[in-house]
């Protein structure tokens, strides 16, 4: 399957200078604004967010991508994954879907759709989230994944903004998957290692969004297209303060520096490298810049919360601190 994409994953999102030039016009304009919109594209958060009136506020969002695996039915299971990921971001329980699908007719046989969309429906089972139906088109290359709807308690969202000088940051995934997926088009990975990846792809975020919400979490994101400094970034700026990390404690998967030193660095990644120059400082080697801009797909969360329960996030490891001053990242 992954020979039909032309990029790996969440790797192929435009970046986040393309986005701001795309939607500039939209910013201001009345269909972006209203009384009960409590989270709209402006902060760069993860899902939307609406006040419904009754205590509650409804969490959409919705991701899609071209294949990052050769499996039909580990794509769509991954997916679903990644899609559910932005309600649980914000601290929101998952509760419809409807499916993307993009499919190129005359070059793939539509069993193969089917296996697609049987794993996506596994993820979704597993969530305890309701597939409503869906739309799809004739499409030159395969693309796949969900509109996702949620909802949370009105005071009790989880926003990219919040974060606060002394708070531990805490990530649930490793990082990799970027570099792997693209070693995996390219016939580069050792079977072992992708299968891993395709472990980790698939986990959900569930169980860290809940602990986080009862951690007393002051912010929240999850690691995709824009790789771990990208993301770090938005939360920092949306928060008004800092961050340093420390190196040694990122969980980074066995293998991928292996694949980094064999070239696989998708394009998407070296975006993400180019911008975060601009925001990032500390003696850091070229590899370990990179693996900390590569773009995940279905990475896990990125969490600012009280040290005193940093150890409460299931999967969870410590790799940095808020700290006071500017939007920029300390890399130790």
């Amino acid at each position: 399957m992954s020979q039909f994409s032309h990029g790996a994953g969440c790797a192929c999102k435009l970046s986040s200078a393309e986005l701001s030039q795309i939607l500039g016009p939209l910013q201001g304009h009345p269909s972006t604004r209203h009384s009960d919109l409590l989270v709209g594209f402006g902060s760069s958060d993860d899902a939307g967010v609406f006040r419904m009136g009754d205590g509650s506020a409804l969490v959409q969002t919705i991701d899609f991508f071209a294949p990052v695996v050769d499996d039909p039915f580990d794509w769509g299971q991954i997916a679903a994954a990644n899609a559910l990921s932005d309600v649980y971001a914000m601290g929101g329980k998952p509760l419809t879907a409807l499916q993307v699908l993009g499919w190129p007719r005359d070059r793939i046989p539509f069993e193969v759709a089917a296996s697609v969309q049987q794993g996506g429906a596994e993820i979704m089972a597993k969530a305890g989230t309701t597939i409503l139906g869906g739309h799809s088109i004739d499409a030159p290359e395969p693309i796949y994944g969900f509109a996702v709807t949620g909802v949370v308690e009105q005071g009790e969202f989880v926003a990219n903004a919040g974060a606060q000088s002394g708070d531990a940051l805490v990530l649930t995934k490793p990082l990799g998957m970027g570099i792997i997926t693209t070693a995996i088009k390219r016939d580069l990975c050792p079977p072992g290692l992708a299968s891993q990846a395709v472990s980790v792809m698939v986990e959900l975020n569930a169980a860290a969004s809940e602990a986080m919400v009862d951690a007393e979490v002051h912010a929240a994101t999850d690691v995709t297209g824009f790789g771990l400094l990208g993301h770090m970034r938005e939360m920092l700026v949306a928060s008004g303060v800092g961050a340093r990390l420390e190196l040694r404690t990122i969980p980074v998967l066995t293998g991928t520096r292996e694949l980094l030193e064999a070239g696989c660095f998708p394009g998407g990644s070296k975006r993400n490298l180019q911008a975060a120059d601009a925001y990032t400082d500390g003696d850091v080697d070229l590899a370990d810049r990179q693996i900390l801009s590569d773009a995940q797909t279905s990475g896990g969360l990125l969490i600012a919360l009280p040290i005193s329960r940093a150890a409460s996030i299931p999967g969870g490891r410590v790799i940095g601190e808020i700290v006071p001053g500017p939007s920029r990242i300390e890399l130790t």
